[in-house]
């Protein structure tokens, strides 16, 4: 029993060390070290684009979508508009067509999509009707640098570059800790994707901004999301999917706990599969820096909920042996005081935030493992108010 405890307390501790230090520092030095590989970009690579936008009851913030998207800097001749609009019972349809009405001369379409069944079966419907040789897709609150569609173009520069992510930026990261924290793990993330991509495949892509081939294009189940589906599918087919990080998407992140918590469970709705979504991956002889990449990025965070019960448990029961199960179990039960201290005082110290935010993303896990189990897990959401 205490060989057992001390076999789960020592796994569960390299999980929780390698997923939040470890391997962000493993990245780093790879980065320095394979620092001669380079993201190219073919500027003069200016295909034939949709840009579609994914809509439910979005309309305050439709409109300044629309006058968005129609303003990106990309060959007029070349580019085309969808709004996919998923079962929208708002004003959402409505401003879309005025807006449609009133510039004809623009290529931009509205897809009704008749049953809500989420984000990602409105783009599996919408998807179909699409004619160009890329697609670019963006979330209706995400407002879009005037460069990104040249930008995403620019980096499929190989055929085997089958998926170009662009960056999220913040707009309000300064308007409350929540987000300024959200803020915080987005930029330690885009560092480490953007070195994951230089090397070979990112391991996940952001809803904002992303791009792919049309052809290239796959029906994922509607409980999926191509964020976090969409780059391991072309790893394991064996092609890239790449950050270009000048490709930009501006967004507001939740200012209140209680919508990032949300967005968070909502995230995790299929946490469990994606903990390894595919036993190939582990080939790291076939898919080499993935592997590596995937276990680090992913598999140890989405073992993240687990992991800091079982050393905590097992650190309990391993209290009688030394001073140094006293140690680290006084360092968890300190860990988690600093939450409930940041909780009770309201305090704006940043090192109680972070603690604070790390706890409430590990609680978002655990509430949508018990979405899974119970059968709670949708493919759609509420959209959280203070993003838009």
């Amino acid at each position: 029993m205490e060989l057992l405890c001390k076999i789960i307390f020592y796994i569960s501790g390299f999980i929780i060390v390698w997923a939040m230090v470890g391997y962000p520092i493993s990245l780093k030095f790879l980065g320095k070290l394979l620092k001669n590989r380079r993201t190219n970009k073919n500027y003069n690579h200016q295909p034939t684009v949709t840009v579609m936008v994914v809509a439910h009851n979005e309309e305050k913030v439709i409109l300044e979508k629309l006058n968005n998207i129609i303003e990106l800097d990309y060959p007029q001749e070349k580019i085309e508009f969808l709004i996919a609009s998923d079962n929208s019972t708002d004003k959402t349809n409505e401003i879309i067509k005025r807006f449609i009405k009133e510039r004809q001369n623009l290529k931009i379409r509205l897809y009704e999509v008749k049953d809500r069944k989420g984000k990602t079966n409105a783009q599996n419907e919408a998807q179909k009707t699409v004619t160009t040789d890329y697609l670019i897709m963006t979330d209706a609150n995400s407002i879009m640098d005037k460069d990104s569609v040249k930008e995403l173009m620019a980096a499929f520069t190989s055929e085997d570059i089958a998926y170009v992510s662009g960056r999220l930026s913040i707009l309000n990261q300064s308007s409350s800790d929540v987000s300024h924290a959200e803020a915080s793990y987005w930029d330690s993330d885009l560092a480490i994707r953007e070195i994951e991509g230089r090397i070979q495949t990112i391991t996940a892509g952001n809803g904002a901004l992303y791009a792919c081939r049309t052809k290239d294009y796959y029906d994922f189940d509607p409980i999926q999301c191509h964020d976090s589906a969409m780059p391991p599918l072309y790893a394991l087919q064996g092609k890239r999917a790449i950050a270009n990080h000048d490709a930009i998407a501006y967004e507001k992140a939740g200012e209140v706990i209680e919508d990032e918590f949300g967005r968070k469970v909502r995230m995790n709705r299929i946490i469990l599969k994606h903990i390894l979504p595919d036993l190939r991956i582990l080939n790291i002889f076939k898919y080499k820096w993935f592997s590596y990449f995937y276990f680090g990025h992913r598999t140890c965070r989405y073992l993240l909920w687990i992991s800091h019960l079982l050393i905590f448990i097992t650190n309990v029961l391993l209290l009688q042996e030394s001073w140094f199960y006293n140690i680290t179990f006084a360092g968890q039960v300190l860990f988690y005081l600093l939450a409930v201290v940041k909780v009770i005082t309201k305090s704006n110290n940043k090192y109680l935030t972070l603690v604070y935010y790390y706890c409430v993303t590990i609680l978002a896990q655990w509430a949508g493992v018990y979405n899974i189990f119970s059968g709670k897990a949708k493919p759609f959401w509420e959209k959280a108010e203070s993003t838009r």
